[in-house]
């Protein structure tokens, strides 16, 4: 019986790529992650086995890198050779194969984040100045010192 590739989902994030082999009551399962590639295999619950390898998109921490299996799939928590770099893939090849695919629940555009709070903060900056007046504080000369009467 020929092995086939599993679905796999991935998404990025400024320290992580994450990936999920999309299995259900996998088996036998082998997760070999390196500094520039990922292999995968496992049978499904119906004894298919499958495989996958990823050539990375770029270096990775393959020593601080996870993975993780649940009844459904198993995830992997790659580490970022180089962090807050955003990957526009995940292959090293600007071919998608067809078993692959964005996780686009978890996917966020992380990468202009830093861009967007600044602009937040020059945004409530410009509000404080529209609203705060340029005269001095009022004087509070008529008010008691006695405050108890």
């Amino acid at each position: 019986m020929e092995r086939q590739p599993a679905r796999t989902l991935w998404y990025d994030r400024p320290k992580y790529v994450f990936m999920e082999f999309c299995v259900e009551d996998s088996t036998d399962v082998s997760v070999l992650i390196e500094d520039h590639r990922v292999v995968f295999s496992c049978r499904n619950g119906d004894g298919v086995e499958l495989y996958n390898e990823i050539e990375f998109y770029a270096k990775v921490n393959s020593k601080d890198s996870q993975d993780k299996r649940s009844g459904r799939s198993i995830t992997c928590f790659v580490r970022k050779w180089k962090e807050k770099v955003a990957w526009p893939r995940l292959t090293k090849e600007d071919i998608k194969p067809v078993w692959l695919s964005v996780d686009f629940d978890n996917w966020r555009d992380w990468e202009g984040d830093d861009e967007m709070e600044l602009a937040q903060v020059e945004q409530y900056a410009e509000l404080l100045n529209k609203v705060s007046t340029k005269r001095p504080p009022p004087a509070m000369d008529d008010l008691d010192d006695d405050s108890d009467s």
